[in-house]
């Protein structure tokens, strides 16, 4: 992993997180209890905070990353999917954003939401708690069920468990 101090800004990382080895966090970080964050992506901390909360996994190739004036947080239990872009927003707890979703500066994404795969949340917008969203620009499409919202959760405690499988199994190899 490539955990890197900017001026006196260092990473504050809880030590039961687990971060991969080519993922890189950079700078003004804070990483909560159980949180993960997987191959090849990049949290740069470099103009604003960006508080991970506990329980929640940042999967391969996302970025993450703020402009001056525009903090990122994210919620306890959330699933991050691949190659999301999340740049200076707010996103509640137990919600997931799917694969490859950009959310823009000062969005405000709510408590147990689903940001559909590909989805574009534009600046300022907000989200309301229990909304799922689709499209582009994203569009809220419904409200989410309670078996919805356990799906969430059940995602974010997957990706907890397979953290911890990862920091006890995962060894590098050489090709043979």
């Amino acid at each position: 992993m490539s955990i890197y101090q900017l001026g006196d800004m260092c990473p504050d990382i809880h030590e039961t997180a687990w971060i991969a080895k080519d993922a890189n966090v950079i700078g003004n970080v804070q990483l909560g209890e159980r949180s993960s964050v997987w191959f090849s992506a990049t949290i740069r901390g470099d103009n604003e905070k960006i508080i991970i909360g506990n329980g929640t996994n940042i999967q391969e190739s996302t970025v993450m990353h703020t402009d001056i004036g525009f903090p990122l947080s994210i919620g306890e239990n959330c699933t991050i999917g691949h190659k999301v872009m999340l740049h200076g927003c707010e996103i509640g707890n137990n919600t997931l954003i799917g694969m490859g979703a950009v959310i823009l500066n000062g969005a405000r994404i709510g408590n147990n939401c689903l940001i559909g795969a590909g989805a574009l949340i534009t600046e300022n917008k907000v989200i309301p708690d229990g909304s799922l969203v689709m499209g582009v620009p994203g569009k809220i499409v419904r409200e989410l069920d309670a078996a919805a919202i356990e799906r969430l959760h059940q995602s974010a405690l997957h990706y907890q468990e397979n953290a911890a499988r990862f920091r006890e199994e995962l060894k590098e190899v050489s090709p043979k």
